[in-house]
């Protein structure tokens, strides 16, 4: 019922929670020598959601490793403008999509309210 309800809203929330804690995680370890920065293709991340993938292997089969403008000595590849601007479109989508559900809960409780 939530599929049809909802739509993609629901798997687009979930994909943009895990890309969410992967950019918390590249900022986290900003000054780790050798980590890797690593997102997720949302659009690849969908897809393969919809396409019938759980969320946790949609996001996986996503992931990449971000390559840096800019290497450092230390082989670490998080650059933490990128990572924030990337963090900071994540939230903004993920408050819409959020919002979005939100509204349509509100509307199907005023249809059964019948009001």
């Amino acid at each position: 019922m939530s599929e049809g309800l909802f739509g993609i809203h629901g798997a687009a929330l979930e994909i943009r929670s895990q890309r969410m804690s992967v950019l918390g995680s590249n900022i986290a370890n900003a000054a780790t020598p050798g980590y890797k920065a690593r997102d997720v293709d949302f659009a690849a991340a969908l897809q393969a959601r919809l396409g019938g993938a759980d969320s946790d292997r949609a996001s996986e089969g996503a992931m990449q490793y971000r390559i840096p403008t800019m290497a450092s000595l230390d082989g670490n590849t998080v650059e933490m403008a990128t990572e924030q601007t990337a963090f900071a479109e994540n939230a903004v989508a993920y408050t819409a999509t959020l919002n979005f559900l939100r509204g349509r809960v509100e509307t199907v409780t005023r249809a059964i309210r019948g009001e």
